[in-house]
């Protein structure tokens, strides 16, 4: 049974979760793991990342709705990625499990930087416009879909800061079209994560109601902004890039702490 404070801070904390997916199409297990643990105070990270990976991809379900409705989602596109996805975080998964967690994070880190940079470089790219799968860029939609799965799988997150450039890169669309279409691998990854730790009875299915509501709510407000900055050219580009940076700083002094602690 949580309290009444953690109830406040969930929904709190969804709204924040929900924001971030609306407008970027990712952050969501990123911001959610350590808003659980170190915010709402959810004392076993083991429950922390099976509620959050619930409340993220019911999230990310109801922002891709908001999308879907604007007719920025390529659905072609966006299913073949996740189901190639998919297939990689599973093989990735089993790789990751071999390295230690805190070098895991940081490693992650250092290519959200990089991802950031690039993001940057390109952001008077306009994009294609009605983007669809076809032949020619079926091999890169399919190549990058496991290739983001397998690093979504191998770092433990669900990706969504992987999956918008790399769509972008695979197909040339727009980064609105990118943020709408990676929220069907992001709704894809968390659901599979979900499941594993349902079945092992690590969800507090009473916080992820209170983490949903409050992300319904940052959704519709994340949506509508990704609308208004991508009417910018090169404004969501940038804002894309900063929520990484900051986000990837903020992993990098998480996890690099504990080991410059412990050496002699």
């Amino acid at each position: 049974m949580i309290s009444v404070m953690q109830g406040v801070l969930g929904l709190l904390s969804g709204a924040l979760v929900g924001f971030s997916l609306g407008l970027v199409g990712g952050g969501g297990s990123v911001l959610a793991v350590p808003l659980m643990v170190y915010v709402v105070g959810v004392p076993d990270p083991h429950v922390a990342i099976g509620t959050s990976a619930i409340a993220v991809a019911t999230n990310a379900a109801f922002n891709l709705s908001n999308h879907a409705r604007g007719g920025t989602v390529r659905w072609s596109c966006a299913l073949t990625f996740a189901a190639a996805g998919i297939i990689g975080a599973f093989v990735g998964s089993i790789f990751g499990k071999m390295l230690d967690g805190q070098k895991l994070l940081a490693l992650f880190a250092l290519v959200m930087l990089v991802i950031a940079a690039l993001m940057l470089k390109t952001r008077a790219r306009v994009g294609l416009p009605d983007v669809q799968m076809s032949w020619s860029n079926m091999p890169a939609i399919v190549g990058l879909g496991l290739a983001t799965g397998t690093l979504s799988g191998f770092f433990g997150i669900g990706g969504g800061f992987l999956i918008v450039p790399a769509l972008m890169l695979a197909t040339g669309m727009s980064i609105l079209n990118a943020v709408s279409s990676s929220l069907v691998a992001v709704t894809a990854f968390g659901l599979t994560t979900a499941a594993s730790y349902a079945w092992s009875a690590l969800i507090s299915w009473q916080l992820a109601g209170i983490f949903i509501a409050g992300g319904i709510a940052g959704g519709l407000i994340g949506t509508r902004s990704a609308r208004h900055l991508a009417a910018r050219r090169g404004a969501l580009n940038v804002v894309f890039a900063a929520v990484i940076i900051a986000v990837a700083l903020y992993m990098l002094v998480r996890s690099l702490t504990p080991i410059l602690m412990s050496a002699p």
